[in-house]
C-alpha cells in the first residue's frame, strides 16, 4: 500500500508539472499556489479515480495502463484551458523563445526516457509479463516516434533538429503510456509511427492555421505533445490491446482491442467516450477554478514585472551573469545586506564580465 500511495502521489505531481508548461513565463505565483491544490482535488482526482480507483470508467472496462488519459490528456487539456484564461506572455517572449541550454535539454530528455521505462514498467506493481513488455514497448515506441519526427523535419525543413527529436521522443512516450503493457511490440511500432507524425502535423501545420491555437499561448506546446499524443495513444490502445495481456491485469473479462474482434469491437468506443469525459471535465473544472481564483488574485503578472523577468522579480535569476553594460544591483540580484555584513566592490574590468568581491 505504501508503494501504491507513493506511486500515485508522484503521478499527481507529474501531471501538475506538465500543466505548468502551458502557463510558464507569465502566471502569477500566488495564483499558481492557489490553483495547485484546487486542481488536484477537483480535477485530477476525479479523472484518476474514474479510471484507476474503481470509478465508473474503470468498471466499464476503459483501458489506461499508465496514465495516457489520467496524466497526459488531462494535463494537456487543462494546460491549454489555463493558458487561455491566464493570457499570453509578452510579445517579445512569444516571438523568440529558444531553449536556454540544448545540452541540458538532452540530458533531461535522457533522464526522462529512462524514468519513463521505470513508471511504465512499475505500473502493474509487480514483476510480471505486463511489466516486462511495457518496458520494451516504451523504448520501441519512443525510438520509432523520434525517428519519424526527425525524418519529417528533414523532409519539410531540409535538416534534422535536436529539439524536434526530443519532441518526437516525448510524443512516443506519451502515446505508448495508455497501452504499454497491453499491446504487442509490432503495435508499439505502429503507435510510434503515428505518434511521430500526427502530433507533428498538429504542432507544425495545424497550429499555424488555427486562430484558436495561435491565440492561446501554450508556452511549451503541452497541448500537442501530451493532449494530442495521449488521446492518440488511448484510442490506439482500443484497437491493439492484446487479449492475453488484458486478462492478466484488467478487471473486465474478455477485454481486447477492436483489432482482435469479438467484444473488442466496443473497446474503441469505450476509449473514445472516456477521452471525451476527461476532456470535458478538465475544461469545465479548470475554468471554474481559475475564474474563482481570479476574483481574489490576478492570474497574470503585470507587464512591468514581466519586463524584469518572472524569475528576477522574485529577487532571483537562473544565471548570475553580469555583462553587456549591466550594473550589479544587490536588491535585484538577491543579496541581503542585512543578513551579511558585506562590502561589495564592482569589478574594474569595465568592458568584460562583471563580478563582485564579498567580505563576510
Amino acid at each position: 500500500m505504501a508503494s501504491l500511495v507513493y506511486f500515485q502521489f508522484t503521478f499527481a505531481a507529474i501531471t501538475l508539472i506538465l500543466l505548468a508548461g502551458s502557463v510558464l513565463g507569465r502566471m502569477n505565483i500566488k495564483a499558481w499556489m492557489a490553483f495547485v491544490p484546487l486542481w488536484l482535488i477537483f480535477s485530477y482526482t476525479v479523472g484518476a479515480f474514474s479510471l484507476w480507483g474503481g470509478g465508473f470508467l474503470y468498471h466499464w472496462g476503459v483501458i489506461d495502463y499508465s496514465g495516457g488519459y489520467v496524466i497526459h490528456l488531462s494535463s494537456g487539456i487543462a494546460g491549454f484551458t489555463a493558458a487561455y484564461w491566464v493570457g499570453p506572455r509578452l510579445k517579445s517572449d512569444r516571438e523568440r523563445f529558444p531553449p536556454n541550454n540544448v545540452l541540458l535539454m538532452l540530458a533531461g530528455a535522457g533522464l526522462l526516457w529512462m524514468g519513463w521505462s521505470g513508471f511504465n514498467g512499475g505500473a502493474p506493481y509487480a514483476a510480471n509479463v505486463n511489466a516486462s513488455i511495457a518496458v520494451l514497448n516504451t523504448n520501441i515506441c519512443a525510438a520509432t516516434s523520434l525517428l519519424i519526427w526527425t525524418s519529417l523535419d528533414v523532409v519539410f525543413f531540409g535538416k534534422p533538429s535536436v529539439i524536434g527529436a526530443v519532441q518526437g521522443m516525448m510524443t512516443g512516450l506519451v502515446c505508448i503510456t495508455p497501452g504499454a503493457g497491453l499491446v504487442q511490440s509490432w503495435a508499439a511500432i505502429v503507435m510510434g509511427m503515428l505518434s511521430g507524425s500526427i502530433p507533428w502535423v498538429s504542432m507544425m501545420i495545424l497550429h499555424k492555421k488555427s486562430s484558436l491555437l495561435q491565440k492561446v499561448d501554450d508556452t511549451l506546446g503541452v497541448f500537442h505533445t501530451h493532449a494530442v499524443a495521449g488521446l492518440l495513444g488511448g484510442l490506439l490502445t482500443g484497437l491493439f490491446a492484446e487479449p492475453a495481456l488484458c486478462r492478466l491485469i484488467l478487471p473486465v473479462s474478455n477485454s481486447r482491442g477492436a483489432f482482435y474482434g469479438g467484444e473488442g469491437r466496443v473497446q474503441f468506443l469505450k476509449q473514445l467516450v472516456a477521452a471525451l469525459f476527461v476532456i470535458g471535465w478538465n475544461i469545465v473544472s479548470t475554468t471554474i477554478i481559475l475564474l474563482g481564483i481570479r476574483l481574489f488574485i490576478p492570474l497574470r503578472m503585470p507587464d512591468d514585472q514581466l519586463m524584469i523577468g518572472d524569475d528576477a522579480v522574485h529577487g532571483e535569476e537562473a544565471y548570475a551573469l553580469w555583462g553587456d553594460g549591466e550594473k550589479y544591483d544587490p536588491t535585484r540580484h538577491g543579496w541581503n545586506s542585512s543578513m551579511y555584513a558585506e562590502e561589495i566592490a564592482p569589478s574594474p574590468y569595465i568592458n568584460g564580465a562583471r563580478g563582485v568581491t564579498i567580505n563576510l
